[in-house]
């Protein structure tokens, strides 16, 4: 990490970082658009053992990072949240015209 002369750096720093932030969501939801066609309904897709081990692993990444496993929980239930709806969506959609 770099140490900053002022906000304005900083700032820049930060949106580098959202950028890259995006560009993983979207690949993230290539793969969450294309899980939904293995699943054969609505509770395979909302997966709750996995979101658990998800959630297991990505807090101990936090850890491992010196970050807060519980900020770092609160973001991944919120987008794991959001994905599910997509994946819902997208599920709904291939079961319609299949």
């Amino acid at each position: 990490m770099t140490k900053c002369k002022d906000l304005d750096e900083i700032r820049r720093h930060i949106d580098d970082i959202d950028e890259e932030i995006v560009k993983l969501i979207a690949q993230r939801s290539h793969y969450v658009r294309a899980a939904a066609s293995f699943k054969k309904d609505d509770e395979e897709v909302k997966a709750s053992e996995r979101v658990e081990k998800v959630i297991a692993k990505v807090r101990k990444i936090a850890e491992e990072n010196y970050l807060s496993p519980d900020l770092v929980e609160y973001v991944y239930r919120d987008m794991i949240g959001a994905f599910i709806t997509m994946e819902l969506e997208t599920h709904k959609e291939i079961n319609k015209t299949s």
